[in-house]
């Protein structure tokens, strides 16, 4: 049975991040973070207490649940203890399903998911996790194009590999600008990006079986600990070595 905790979430619990292609989730307490952007949409949702969002432009957002755009320097504070956060690809259907359930906040920031009491839950397994992504940021059901379908099964193969962009695409029988055309309108992302997010997913998965990050990293194909913890801090906006040093327990659902 998926066990969901209602009440507020104590700062001993272990923090746990969930990561799919396009999309992670973070459940724990605050990690007390120095003003940081990342490059996806960010929605957190305080447990047991507001939150304070203080952006680069001055701008100031308290709320149960707020709305981060990619990009924005700011800083998160928990007021409660803890919190739960998912991280959207920019371009991909989820990011503006959640966006759509958000009001608009006071300049870049917004406030105030609509199903925001049915997001007052801490996801403790796989299928809570996907439950309250389900609720936070619901996808478009629809058919991906069978030729883009193929062209990211072959990278899901091998997302350190060197297979370029032309190559999927002649592969395909597409020229590549309508390729990567089509594969950003199918997917919500680039190639590169959806690349990257399987080599992290991959990385996630090396840390979840219990390797360190030096292990990770050249199982994944980054060229260091610090390549690895780099790429996550830009796509996150927090470092993988941060999370790791705080306890993260580290999900890859299939």
């Amino acid at each position: 049975m998926t066990a969901y905790a209602a009440d507020a979430l104590p700062q001993t619990c272990c923090p746990r991040v969930w990561l799919w292609p396009g999309q992670a989730l973070y459940a724990g307490p605050s990690l007390k973070l120095a003003p940081h952007s990342g490059s996806v949409w960010c929605l957190a949702v305080g447990i047991g207490g507001p939150l304070t969002v203080e952006s680069q432009h001055r701008e100031r957002v308290d709320a149960r649940s707020v709305l981060i755009p990619p990009r924005l320097t700011h800083r998160l504070t928990c007021h409660g203890t803890g919190l739960v956060s998912c991280y959207l690809e920019p371009m991909s259907d989820r990011a503006q399903s959640c966006r759509a359930k958000v009001g608009e906040g006071n300049g870049e920031v917004g406030a105030g998911h609509v199903d925001e009491e049915r997001l007052q839950f801490v996801p403790l397994d796989d299928d809570g996790a996907s439950h309250w992504l389900g609720v936070a940021a619901p996808a478009a059901d629809r058919r991906i194009d069978p030729r883009i379908a193929r062209a990211a099964n072959r990278i899901r193969e091998h997302p350190a590999g060197s297979v370029t962009s032309r190559e999927l695409a002649a592969d395909v029988g597409l020229s590549e600008s309508r390729f990567l055309h089509l594969f950003r309108d199918e997917l919500g992302t680039t190639v590169r990006r959806y690349r990257l997010w399987l080599r992290l997913l991959d990385a996630g998965r090396a840390l979840a079986d219990g390797n360190n990050l030096t292990d990770a990293a050249m199982r994944t194909g980054f060229a260091s600990p610090s390549h690895l913890s780099d790429r996550f801090k830009s796509t996150f906006g927090l470092s993988a070595s941060t999370l790791l040093a705080a306890g993260v327990a580290v999900r890859v659902p299939n």
